[in-house]
């Protein structure tokens, strides 16, 4: 056994996390909570402090969290690992093993030398570059995890390791930086258009039922395109100041890419083969509201095509750790938020927040419900959960409260998009890039929180603004 496992710091870490649940545990049940609901909710918190100071890696705190809820009887063992089975945690783990395959046949290599050739004068250019394809991509695949996770990130990983930047070593040459860049300017392509991700179309729905607001795909385009473009051009340039890449200028990549691109020579049977793989898939992708096929299911034909043409064995499937950590931890963490769900705790404690803001401002009670609603996004292993979960009962507190319909249709709409970069289990993407292993998790979350804070304050500024010049609220 490995001393270090058990070093003086990871204990601490690990009692601080075990103390935390039981204090929460042993707290008197409030109000309208269940007993169960509120035990489980004591050991939601011991995991999220659990995956916060990582005295273990995510999948065995997940794995004793889950133990524990079995142990405990608050949950049965289906309960405990429904997440398991959960479209997001599918899709992740193929985007894994598309970027496999992009690795094994080369074709990851000869798209970034491509776009190294092109674009690899600095950093910051290959950035915006590879921003804008993701942008332009979002218009016709409306799921931002296939999107991240079965597009763009192998294209990343690709460049970095041809640049020399692994996880391993090297890691903030440039990998970092192009990690971060791609996933948080992800969340400003997908509130671009209603399309763009599935969530938005969750937005259009729950704001015609409880706002009467009808959200065309063009008034959508129209009111987010100000914010959108500020903030999409702010993103790549603001991370390039607080988390620089020590490779900035690379006059001699675009020579070197060139060289190398000629290097390998025509394209392989398998890359053609790959390449048409991936366009059915994004084509897929693109007509899921046509064909009734959810993401998952279009990545998992594409994945199939991939093992019976042969691009990957079955053993390379099995090999790839990355996607079966992410499955287990991740998957583990949806269990217990949704069953958290299930028990009401969620609309319970909402039910609360809208008690408590009776009768002030709604532009003062708005930024509460906007901070609390951030907040709660913690406790969520999945962005459409969380929106499910609380998008409803936010919004319905927030008209109740007196803030114009449009307003709290958007403003917390909007937070469904930009909160999901929070954390490294906050929504698809961020599991996926995460999962890379180029970021740290204390790096992960602070940058989540301070990219947070500079997308509020644009919308806040140009979007509010610009919502009111539209005559929208």
């Amino acid at each position: 056994m490995n001393e270090k496992s058990f070093d003086k710091k990871k204990l601490i870490c690990a009692v601080i996390s075990v103390l935390a649940a039981l204090i929460v545990w042993f707290i008197p049940v409030p109000g309208k909570f269940s007993v169960d609901s509120w035990h489980l909710f004591a050991i939601f918190v011991g995991t999220a402090l659990g995956f916060m100071l990582r005295p273990f890696p995510s999948g065995v705190v997940t794995l004793i969290s889950l133990t524990a809820a079995m142990v405990t009887e608050i949950l049965q063992v289906p309960q405990a690992f429904e997440g398991f089975s959960s479209d997001t945690i599918w899709l992740i783990v193929s985007a894994f093993l598309f970027s496999r395959g992009l690795v094994k046949t080369g074709l990851g290599k000869r798209i970034a030398y491509y776009l190294m050739s092109k674009f690899g004068s600095s950093s910051l250019k290959l950035s915006y570059s590879l921003t804008l394809g993701d942008l332009i991509i979002s218009a016709f695949v409306p799921s931002n995890t296939a999107r991240s996770g079965g597009i763009m990130y192998p294209i990343v990983r690709s460049i970095a390791g041809v640049a020399g930047s692994e996880p391993n070593k090297n890691p903030r040459k440039i990998g970092a930086y192009l990690i971060m860049s791609l996933v948080h300017n992800d969340n400003i392509a997908s509130a671009f258009t209603m399309t763009a991700a599935a969530g938005n179309l969750l937005v259009v729905t729950f704001a015609e039922k409880i706002a009467g607001v009808h959200l065309s795909w063009g008034l959508w385009l129209l009111q987010a395109v100000v914010p959108a473009a500020i903030a999409f051009i702010a993103t790549p340039y603001v991370l390039y100041k607080i988390f620089p890449p020590e490779m900035k200028k690379t006059p001699e990549a675009r020579e070197a890419a060139k060289k190398a691109l000629s290097g390998m020579g025509k394209m392989t049977s398998g890359e053609k083969l790959l390449s048409v793989i991936f366009a059915v898939t994004i084509v897929g992708w693109a007509t899921t509201t046509i064909t009734g096929l959810s993401a998952t299911i279009v990545a998992l034909v594409g994945l199939s095509l991939m093992t019976l043409t042969g691009i990957l064995e079955w053993s390379d499937i099995t090999s790839e750790k990355g996607a079966w950590d992410v499955m287990f931890w991740m998957g583990g963490m949806y269990s217990l938020a949704d069953n958290l769900s299930k028990m009401n705790f969620f609309k319970i404690f909402a039910g609360y927040v809208a008690d408590d803001l009776h009768g002030i401002s709604w532009p003062v009670g708005l930024a509460i419900l906007i901070i609390i609603f951030i907040a709660t996004t913690y406790g969520f292993a999945s962005g459409i959960s969380h929106l499910l979960s609380m998008y409803p009962v936010f919004l319905t507190v927030a008209i109740g409260i007196g803030v114009p319909p449009f307003l709290s249709v958007m403003s917390l709409g909007v937070c469904t998009l930009l909160y999901q970069t929070l954390t490294h289990y906050a929504s698809g993407p961020a599991a996926v890039y995460f999962g890379g292993g180029y970021v740290e998790q204390g790096t992960w979350w602070k940058l989540g929180l301070e990219m947070l804070f500079l997308n509020l304050l644009i919308w806040l500024v140009f979007g509010f603004t610009w919502w009111k010049i539209l005559g929208l609220w």
